[in-house]
């Protein structure tokens, strides 16, 4: 029986990304949640009466004005949490209120406080509901490979790099502070090499020094405005690992002897792609979600995990902002 799913919050990662584009482009959890086999959509949630009108027109079930009224109607045993970051603790506390699904699925970051998201690790562990948080690179193709071949070193740790990330660091630097403490172990040191700026929604864009167990990255704060960048340059020992366009092109060049002058080394010229999968990254969310909850290994970013990453940036952004 496929597991059956309501989703609170029908913007943009509950159902719009994807709203205009093909059955090959699977970025929100509507669309992943309906084409996923071991999945059965059965219900929204959105204040906005256009966007549950929408949501029924093309998904064919209903949608809601509010939590209580869908779980009176449905008892699903899985809800995935789409909702702005500072209603993720209020939404969750609601729904443990009044449901015991058997995994609840947030969007990140967990929440902008340290308190808050431990508030709700916590609530889920003593309602016995497991909390997965969308870190949607842990669960690509891809991003699995990469950490398969450091774990067991194909790719030689210690590593080196950098990390450019952009529209601050809470929302989407977390993304790939999330990402390393993945591929290299648990952050051991934090320093902020440059405060940078204090977005308008109370996000900061430091440049950052970060040592993890297996390597050590500095991370850089890009421009939203100017255009979307997420990458990461990484060196080895044997070779460099480049993670392009937010995962959408990843790439391994291995040394090689020089072969023009004796006793140098060089990257070799053509690098191997690794596949990636982010042109359907939230199908890869559910099939990560699908493998924890029949009992099967599994990577995607549980709420503990998540929790360590929003600790590891809460250090780095000033108290003030904390709660913007």
């Amino acid at each position: 029986m496929p597991f059956k799913v309501l989703i609170i919050g029908l913007g943009q990662i509950g159902m719009g990304y994807d709203l205009t584009l093909d059955a090959g482009h699977i970025y929100s959890h509507a669309r992943a949640f309906t084409m996923h086999p071991d999945f059965e959509l059965i219900g929204g949630v959105d204040p906005d009466a256009e966007r549950c009108a929408t949501f029924e027109r093309v998904y064919t079930c209903p949608a809601y004005a509010d939590i209580d009224a869908a779980l009176a109607a449905h008892s699903p045993d899985v809800v995935a949490i789409a909702v702005a970051t500072a209603y993720h603790q209020a939404v969750l506390m609601e729904v443990l209120e009044h449901a015991r699904p058997q995994a609840i699925l947030c969007e990140k970051p967990l929440a902008y406080d340290l308190d808050g998201a431990q508030a709700m690790v916590d609530a889920c562990a003593s309602k016995g509901v497991e909390l997965f948080v969308n870190y949607i690179r842990r669960s690509d193709p891809g991003a699995i490979e990469v950490g398969r071949r450091i774990a067991a070193g194909a790719i030689k740790a210690p590593l080196k790099g950098v990390v450019w990330y952009s529209k601050g660091l809470r929302h989407n630097g977390s993304h790939f502070m999330n990402l390393l403490e993945y591929w290299l172990g648990a952050v051991l040191r934090t320093a902020v090499i440059q405060t940078g700026r204090v977005l308008p929604d109370g996000d900061a864009e430091p440049d950052l020094d970060i040592t993890f167990e297996r390597g050590r990255a500095v991370f850089l704060a890009a421009r939203e405005e100017d255009f979307s960048h997420y990458t990461v340059e990484l060196i080895a020992a044997n070779g460099r690992l480049r993670y392009e366009s937010g995962g959408g092109r990843i790439e391994w060049q291995p040394v090689a002897e020089d072969g023009r002058l004796d006793g140098y080394k060089r990257l070799a010229e053509l690098p191997e792609e690794i596949p990636s999968g982010m042109d359907r990254y939230q199908w890869h969310v559910a099939d990560q979600l699908a493998a924890a909850l029949q009992g099967r290994v599994a990577q995607l970013c549980t709420g503990t995990e998540a929790l360590t990453s929003l600790s590891s940036i809460a250090s780095l952004i000033p108290t003030s902002i904390h709660h913007a």
